[in-house]
């Protein structure tokens, strides 16, 4: 298994929007990012360090403007720490090979699938189509769409 880590590299050619998200804990306009309304079937991983994160067959429509999912496609990327900012109590959602902020975790979800929420900013994420999954170093994730034909749920 890859040793994903903060890349300094991949931090220096990040957009001003990214380095923000990803480096400062903001927050990107909701509606107003590439991924929120993206229904190609992939995979999202870190714009830092590549670590893979979400699957489309757990990205949800949740009405909120932000790239939503159900789950990490493999927990042990994602670390959740408890966010007293903005006078809100809150779970913060970051890559943990990157330390990158990605967005929050909320008890909002779809219940028949666990009931949360990751509600994840698209300037953290870097998204690689099904198809590009072998040529990107990601060809053992293939498999999971093989076992699902579904994309993204409505």
């Amino acid at each position: 298994m890859p040793n994903y880590q903060k890349n300094p590299e991949a931090i220096s050619s990040l957009s001003p929007e990214q380095y923000a998200v990803t480096q400062r804990n903001a927050t990107e306009r909701p509606f107003q990012n590439a991924f929120w309304n993206n229904k190609e079937p992939g995979l999202y991983v870190d714009v830092v360090s590549g670590e893979p994160l979400f699957t489309s067959m757990d990205k949800f429509d949740s009405g909120c403007g932000w790239p939503s999912f159900t789950k990490p496609v493999e927990a042990d990327n994602v670390l959740e720490n408890r966010d007293t900012s903005h006078g809100m109590v809150r779970t913060e959602v970051r890559s943990r090979g990157g330390d990158s902020h990605l967005g929050h975790v909320f008890p909002d979800g779809p219940r028949d699938t666990g009931g949360l929420r990751y509600c994840i900013n698209s300037a953290s994420l870097r998204f690689i189509p099904v198809d590009q999954l072998e040529s990107e170093g990601y060809g053992s994730y293939r498999k999971l769409f093989q076992a699902s034909s579904q994309g993204v749920k409505e």
